[in-house]
């Protein structure tokens, strides 16, 4: 995935079935293309078309349901390629979102135990950790020079999906910039709950223990999906997450990590978070720059 804009043409439209229209933005991934299938999202949903049932964005494409019986499936083709031409002719590069900080507890004992029971058979590189591995891979000096470049600047949620509450993660650096790291060669069946993880150009944070084949490097120390919604942060959804959050990690280490963890066992923490406009073209032109000020939002919280 590469931060320079490319040439967007219209998307392609196909069905599934009879309740699914699929929207496909691009062929690759980029910043520009899910940007615009985030626009899209938003403004099918500010639409509020009846017998539209639900609205998935991915990182390059859009999967609409709908109910054929209320909304006929050239009514909806119509009215998406005409939200598609009006967001192109505007021009539409801003997104009203919230930037959000997330505790993390990097090289943390309970991902190193799970890497060590796959090494042999499933791991590119048996001996080592994934964070070794990670920054041999990325032309890096050692782990703790992996760490701060995976925390000193924010990540975009580009999609929310796959098992409940997980949120596919992009780097806001120049393409150079990029931390790239291989999946395990064969899946995990174990993988904590809340593992920091990355594979490809994605992070990603596993909302629940399970399967898994990203390489782990810490665990987050608040949740992300909470189905009780116990916690403040899920009053409106269990999910915490939306397309288009922009998230910057804040290493921590085992005392704050337990202190975090209290305060979620008594329900009191609250994660921080602050409104911003994301703008597509200055996150494009400048990404450090823009990075700065996007994470001088949270400073006042």
């Amino acid at each position: 995935m590469s931060t320079s804009a490319p040439e967007l043409g219209e998307a392609r439209y196909t069905w599934g079935g009879d309740e699914f229209l699929f929207v496909e933005v691009d062929e690759a991934m980029s910043l520009a293309a899910n940007f615009k299938v985030m626009t899209l999202a938003s403004r099918l949903a500010e639409a509020r078309l009846d017998g539209v049932v639900d609205i998935c964005p991915a990182n390059a494409s859009l999967l609409i349901r709908f109910d054929p019986d209320i909304v006929a499936p050239g009514v909806l083709e119509s009215t998406v390629r005409r939200l598609e031409q009006e967001a192109s002719s505007a021009g539409a590069d801003t997104l009203e979102t919230r930037i959000i900080e997330v505790p993390v507890w990097y090289d943390d004992p309970f991902t190193a135990e799970v890497a060590e029971r796959f090494r042999e058979g499933f791991h590119q590189q048996p001996e080592g950790t994934d964070l070794d591995y990670a920054a041999r891979v990325n032309g890096l000096q050692d782990a703790a020079e992996f760490i701060r470049r995976h925390h000193e600047q924010p990540w975009l949620v580009s999609m929310v999906g796959f098992v409940a509450g997980l949120p596919f993660l992009f780097q806001l650096v120049d393409r150079e910039k990029q931390l790239e790291v291989p999946k395990y060669l064969s899946p995990r069946t174990d993988t904590p709950k809340l593992t920091v993880g990355h594979g490809g150009c994605f992070g990603a944070i596993y909302s629940v223990r399970g399967a898994g084949g990203y390489q782990m490097f810490g665990v987050a120390a608040a949740p992300i999906y909470d189905p009780q919604q116990s916690l403040a942060d899920f009053a409106d959804f269990m999910v915490f997450f939306r397309p288009g959050d922009v998230v910057k990690f804040r290493p921590v280490d085992e005392r704050e990590y337990n202190a975090i963890q209290e305060q979620v066992e008594d329900g009191t923490f609250r994660y921080r978070q602050a409104p911003v406009v994301f703008e597509l073209h200055r996150a494009l032109e400048d990404p450090e720059r823009y990075n700065r000020e996007l994470m001088e939002a949270l400073n006042g919280i």
